[in-house]
């Protein structure tokens, strides 16, 4: 029974960010896993312990649990890995 495993992406931060960033998310998350963009915030998937704090933080509804993603915005699960990545250095 080999393969991969999925790739599992605790909170997602989608669309609704871009232009705001109210950086509110940044503020409550203990393990400072969500990275500051030019339009937007990222969460690292292998940094984020799933506490939530952040989700009821966002101003503009734009964190979500990643099996809760809208599918016009699932694109953001992986932008969020990729961008987190990046901006971690």
């Amino acid at each position: 029974m080999g393969g991969k495993l999925p790739f599992v992406m605790p909170y997602v931060v989608t669309e609704a960010c871009i232009g705001v960033k109210d950086k509110s998310c940044m503020n409550v998350c203990p393990v400072d896993c969500i990275y500051e963009g030019d339009e937007m915030v990222y969460i690292h998937p292998d940094e984020c312990i799933d506490c939530g704090l952040c989700e009821p933080e966002c101003p503009v509804t734009a964190i979500f649990v990643d099996s809760d993603v809208p599918t016009n915005w699932k694109d953001y699960i992986e932008k969020n890995k990729e961008m987190s990545e990046k901006l971690r250095g």
